[in-house]
């Protein structure tokens, strides 16, 4: 089998951010006619935003499959009233598409259903022994935490499970933590309970400097992320290899279709690895990290071996 078959199919994660929904339809109606082969799609961090309800997206979902693309619906990552949890059922229980589960709650309503389910990132599954417990329950695909290293996926791809996909983040800004507080509301001296939804004023997320001025971090209602972009390009042949079955991009708010085409270009062979991953620099809001693949600081922007 030759290495364009072998390659992992490209994935576009949920939109992290709260875009009103004019530019939510758009930027699906590009993302039909774009190279991502796996869309996913739903509120992850706010139940509060509420440009697109569940049946919008089951819609939006429709359309992209018909389009020929694999529609995931995406769970929010912090269940906190019982409003959340009643929309998490009716999600788990939508009868179409394939759930990501981005909290435990969710994994034990789809297992308790006997439906198969996607473990996203923010399920801490760190070895091979709870990626086999889950794969019992329904698990047919995870999402690695931002924070593993090469060499332990490496350890864990060793005994995955048959029938069980492997996904990677290679572009996006790392989710580092969730709270019950909203940062963003608080900056504007606002409850969380009447935010205005003032999230909606950064299409990125609002940078936070340290006192040296330096891009430290970025608010994303309860969300924190880092500043830097996650990006992995050069490793691409690497994960390929190791048996890696698909590859995620985190949509940002300029610059993402340019993103999924360069990876795609990367993944046909007709773009040399440094060279995409220069080109993705130049995307970026603030700047690259890339230290949690090589068991480093996450925020170090190159591998150890090529630090002066």
């Amino acid at each position: 089998m030759d290495a364009v078959t072998r390659a992992p199919r490209l994935t576009l994660g949920p939109v992290q951010y709260h875009w009103p929904r004019a530019r939510l339809e758009a930027f699906y109606d590009e993302v039909a006619h774009g190279p991502a082969e796996v869309v996913y799609l739903g509120e992850t961090v706010c139940s509060k935003r509420r440009e697109l309800r569940l049946d919008d997206w089951l819609a939006l979902a429709e359309r992209l499959q018909a389009a020929g693309k694999e529609v995931v619906l995406s769970s929010l990552a912090l269940i906190e009233a019982e409003s959340e949890l009643k929309t998490l059922r009716r999600l788990c229980a939508n009868g179409r598409f394939r759930v990501e589960a981005n909290d435990i709650g969710a994994v034990r309503l789809l297992a308790a259903a006997g439906v198969e389910f996607v473990a996203g990132p923010a399920i801490n599954i760190y070895n091979q022994h709870t990626l086999a417990l889950l794969a019992r329950q329904g698990l047919r695909r995870w999402v690695m935490p931002f924070e593993l290293a090469r060499s332990t996926l490496a350890e864990i791809l060793a005994e995955c499970p048959d029938g069980v996909e492997t996904e990677v983040t290679v572009f996006g800004r790392i989710p580092l933590a969730w709270s019950a507080r909203c940062f963003t509301a608080r900056h504007h001296n606002l409850p969380k309970d009447a935010c205005d939804e003032v999230c909606d004023r950064y299409a990125d997320g609002l940078l936070v400097r340290t006192r040296e001025a330096e891009p430290f971090l970025a608010f994303n209602g309860i969300q924190t992320q880092s500043a830097q972009t996650y990006a992995l390009a050069v490793e691409l042949a690497d994960m390929t290899a190791i048996g890696v079955d698909l590859v995620r991009i985190y949509p940002q708010a300029a610059g993402t279709a340019e993103v999924l085409a360069l990876f795609a270009q990367l993944r046909a062979g007709e773009l040399a690895a440094d060279a995409v991953q220069a080109r993705l620099e130049a995307l970026m809001p603030v700047g690259p990290c890339r230290g949690y693949w090589y068991g480093a600081a996450g925020i170090d922007a190159a591998p150890p071996a090529l630090r002066a």
